[in-house]
Order: C-alpha cells, then structure tokens, then sequence
C-alpha cells in the first residue's frame, strides 16, 4: 500500500510540472513538486529502514512522465531520438533530487532544502553549456505564456523563475508539514510570511512594471514571411527550390512597400548546399533573385535561411566537422543571410547545434558516428559552426541577432548578441518537423521570455508558423495561423539599452554552483565522519 501510494504521488507531480508546458497556467508549478517532497520526506525520515535508492526510483518515475508528457512529440522526428532524450534527462533529473535527498539525510532540515534548490539551478545551469545541452524544461519557461508575473526576468532570466518555483514549493511544503503537526503559531509564522512575501514582492513588481513599461527605440518596418513548406515531403532539386522561390517573392510582395526597412524569411528555406558555396554567392540564381527584392524596394534589406558551405584549401585548414568529397574539404552550415540594401551580405552560422540532427555530441571522441544521424532534409548531419554570436550591421548603424531556432531557448547566449549592439532579435526557424503538437507552441512562448530578459522586439519567421511580433514585455503583438501560408508586417521598435540580466548573465546560477560545490564537499566530510 504504501508502494502505491508513493508511486501516486511520483505521477501527480510528474503531471502537475507537465501542465505549464501543455497550455495550463505557470503557477500551478508553485505546488508541483509537494508530492515529491513528502516522498523524500519519508525517506529522510526512516532513513535507516530504507536506502536512499529507493526514493531515486520515485524521483525517475516523476521525472520520466514529465519528460514524456511534454517533449513527445520529438518522436514526430525520431522516435529512438525522443525515447533517448526523455530517459536520459529523466534519469539526469533524478540523479540530482537523489544527490538533493542524500544531502537531506545528512544535513539539517533547512540545509538539506539549500541544497536541493542550489543543485538543481546548477544542473539547469549546466544543461545550457555542456555538450547534450536541453534546456527545454528549465523550471522557470513555465512562466513563458505568463508574461505578465514574470517582467523582473529582466533582472534574473528563466533561472530567477526556477530559483522562485523551486523556493516557494518548499515554503509551501513546510507550512503543510507544520499544520499536519498541528504546530502553534511561531513555527508557521516564518514560512507562511516568507512565503506571502515571496509571492507578492515579484507578482507586484512585475505587474507594476508590464502596466508602466513603454517600449523604446526607433521605428523599423519588418515585414516577416511564412512560406508552409512541408519538411516531411519537401523536394531539394533545381524545380522544388525555384518554386520556394517564387513564393518567397510573393509573399515579400504582398506586404513590402516602399517604406519597408526589412524583410525576413524561415530557417533553410533554401537547402541544396552546393547552390550556396559562401565564396561564390553573387553567382548564385537565387540570391540575386531576392538581392532584386531590394531595388524594388529601395529601403528594404533581407534576413533569411540557407543551407550554405565553405571549401577549404586542405585537409590542414579543415576542421573536425568537415567532410570529403573528391579530395576537398567542406563543411555545411545552417546560415542566416543578410542582403543589405547594397547588395553585398553578411552570413551567421548556427552556433547551437541540435544534438543527433545537426551534430554528434562530444565529437572528437564519437566523431566514427558522424554518418549515422536521423535525416531531417538538407541541414542535417554533422554541422560545422561558429563559436559565438555575431550581429547583423542594418542600413541605419543599427544591428540584429540573427538566433536560429533551437538557439532562442539558451537566454544568457542571446544576451551575448546584446552585448554586440543588437537591437531587434531576429528568430528564424522551421517548427514543421513536429507536426501541429505542444512543440511549436512552447518554442514560441520561449521567445516571449528573451524579449523581457533583453527588452528587446522579437520578429519570428517559422517556415510554417507560428510566426510573430513580439514586443519588449513579451506581448504576442502580431501571429499567424499555424500551418497556412502567411506575411505579416509591422513597426516595431529598436532598442538600444541593457538589461540587468544582459549585463551580468546567469549569476543565480553561477552561485548556485559555487555553494552546490561547497555542500558537496560538506557531505563528503559528514558521510566519512560518521562512518
């Protein structure tokens, strides 16, 4: 019975930190993890009846439907890839509560919750720069379609909403832990305060600061396309990318005018990477088709998305992901262009790979792996890529990210662009491969928390949606229909101030790290003085 009553608990946790990525609101995360805590309470408290490997399994068990209830739908492109990915971080997960849980068998109640939130902000904090990085369900996106609780992100990032989730469940933990006891009065007076502090503090700042917020800058005309290429039976011969094309240009056509400053177009619309060898774009039929977009419209420039690749003079000057053909040495790349108003471009090459599609995690040790990987169209493989952010320079002096996909869920890298000058965040991506699923909305939402973390306007072009205009507190200003054929167009502000959170980055977690390191220390000194 009492096997099944925790194996209860594990799942409704697991279902109650799925439902702010399933469209429920974010608050509901403020109570998703009791049901974990009094399992972790049992076991801390009989802990010499049961070894602390028995709570781990719960811990998995949580973590495993949370995992699959939100991040299913990467089986649309892989479905060995997507068992991979959520039993694998299901088990990183648990390995962290269960290190949190070990700690609490040691340490003092108080000491013991420390640890839990200081470990789990740095696994968060490692996720975001190791080599398998999947930051997707970092506690604090829960807040991404509540934008309105969450403007202080400006001075903390996705993490001070993990920090805050991870605090208030503990406090609310406690207090029902003291009312099961039927304590007096001081033993729920401190928990029950700070917890009415710690809920009302931020949601009045935040609320205060979304009414009082003016956007800032100087106006840009964007006009954002969404041409509904299906990925799943997308062609890549001359015909099926002249006609990607044509409808580009249509599409450009049916908003742009003469007032237009930019015009930006989905990730690797174009994918046959011979016709983009990067030193010989301007030979290239489709670049100077749209490089035309911008006599017509004088005030116009281009953002859009190509497969391209670079061919090295020798095997000396190539580097670990390039391939071979005839004797040379190329790499591919998942590139944003920029055709300016001139004529002559800028290219960004996509820094944050997806891992098993775009690249092989720790390559120079499984680099023998680099043929096997699922095929998702012309950017797939192992990728070459750049090592940081790079802006786009504007007609005007001012400067865009150009943020490739995937790369919009990694805040403190946007915060790099930022700190380059970039005033308007360009998001191009193609959210097809997962068909009309939680994926693309939850990618969507995401980037609403980089527009508050950066206060700066977002212009989304998803090959087939949701595009968007997103302003700097994270309004959906402007979208379109998911799966349909669509241009929007808007003004939109360009943003030259810095944040709190752009000018010192993930600092919660940096010292969550620092005292994760400690405690660890501490336990290893605790664990062999008492033995």
């Amino acid at each position: 019975m009492l096997r099944l009553t925790h194996i209860g608990l594990s799942v409704l946790s697991g279902v109650l930190l799925s439902l702010a990525w399933l469209g429920f609101p974010g608050w509901t995360l403020f109570f998703a993890l009791i049901p974990l805590l009094f399992i972790d309470r049992f076991y801390v408290e009989n802990k010499d009846s049961y070894r602390g490997v028995s709570f781990w399994f719960y811990a998995f068990l949580t973590f495993l439907i949370w995992n699959g209830l939100t991040t299913w739908w990467i089986a649309y492109a892989t479905f060995l890839g997507a068992v991979m990915a959520i039993v694998v971080n299901s088990f990183l997960m648990s390995l962290v509560w269960w290190l949190a849980h070990t700690a609490r068998r040691y340490f003092k109640s108080n000491l013991g919750y420390v640890a839990l939130v200081v470990f789990w902000i740095s696994f968060e904090f490692f996720h975001f720069h190791w080599d398998i990085e999947w930051p997707w369900l970092t506690l604090g996106n829960g807040f991404a379609n509540n934008i309105k609780m969450v403007q202080w992100y400006e001075y903390t990032g996705a993490l001070g909403g993990s920090l805050w989730i991870l605090t208030m469940n503990v406090l609310f933990f406690n207090i029902l832990q003291n009312l099961k006891k039927r304590a007096g009065f001081r033993p729920l007076f401190y928990p029950v305060t700070g917890y009415i502090i710690l809920l009302v503090v931020p949601l009045f700042y935040s609320f205060s600061r979304y009414a009082d917020y003016t956007e800032k800058g100087d106006p840009l005309e964007v006009v954002v396309l969404q041409p509904n290429v299906d990925p799943y039976s997308e062609s890549f011969d001359r015909a099926a990318e002249n006609e990607k094309l044509d409808k580009l240009i249509r599409l450009a056509k049916s908003k742009a005018d003469e007032s237009t400053d930019l015009i930006i177009g989905p990730e690797t619309i174009f994918e046959s990477s011979l016709d983009w060898d990067e030193a010989r774009l301007h030979n290239n039929f489709h670049y100077r088709r749209l490089s035309q977009l911008t006599e017509e419209y004088p005030s116009s420039e281009i953002i859009f998305g190509a497969t391209t690749l670079i061919f090295y003079d020798s095997k000396e000057d190539a580097t670990i992901t390039s391939r071979e053909y005839n004797g040379r040495f190329y790499d591919v790349f998942n590139s944003a262009i920029f055709i300016e108003r001139t004529g002559q471009n800028q290219i960004y090459h996509k820094s944050i790979l997806v891992n098993g599609v775009e690249k092989i995690p720790f390559m120079r040790y499984l680099g023998f792996l680099r043929n096997i990987f699922i095929n998702l169209g012309g950017a797939s493989g192992s990728l070459g890529s750049q090592n940081e952010a790079s802006v786009f320079e504007l007609k005007d002096e001012s400067k865009a990210a150009p943020v490739i996909c995937y790369e919009s869920v990694f805040g403190e890298y946007l915060t790099d662009y930022v700190k380059k000058g970039a005033e308007l965040i360009v998001i191009i991506t193609n959210d097809g491969w997962w068909k009309n699923t939680p994926g693309y909305k939850q990618h969507l939402s995401f980037a609403r928390l980089r527009a508050i973390e950066t206060r700066r306007s977002v212009a989304r072009s998803a090959n087939t949606g949701i595009s968007a205009f997103i302003n700097q507190r994270g309004d959906l200003v402007q979208t379109t229909e998911w799966w349909a054929e669509a241009a929007i167009k808007d003004t939109i502000q360009l943003n030259d101030e810095i944040t709190f959170y752009v000018k010192y980055g993930d600092y919660i977690a940096r010292v969550s790290v620092f005292v994760s390191v400690l405690l660890i220390l501490f336990l290893f000194v605790r664990k062999k003085t008492q033995k």
